[in-house]
């Protein structure tokens, strides 16, 4: 992760424990998508349990290792859309 926007020079890396928060979004987002996906997989093509268990559970631990920097990302953007960052002209 770069230390710095390139654009703005904002400083993305925080102090110990900031990014605490982007693990519950990282976990929001795989919970939100899996259990429905659950659903709408079991109500569409009516796979057996053990193969639904196995596609989610792949999921599961695929889906928030890949999605961990963009977690990161919008935990950083909620922080500056509630927190602005003044800027003297």
């Amino acid at each position: 992760m770069h230390a710095h926007c390139p654009n703005c020079r904002i400083k993305y890396e925080r102090e110990q424990g900031y990014f605490v928060g982007a693990i519950y979004v990282n976990y929001a987002a795989t919970v939100l998508i899996a259990m429905p996906g659950y659903f709408v997989v079991d109500s569409l093509l009516g796979w057996p349990l053990s193969w639904q268990l196995t596609l989610w559970l792949g999921f599961c631990v695929l889906f928030p290792i890949l999605f961990f920097r963009h977690s990161r990302s919008l935990w950083l953007s909620l922080h500056y859309f509630f927190n602005p960052v003044e800027r003297n002209s």
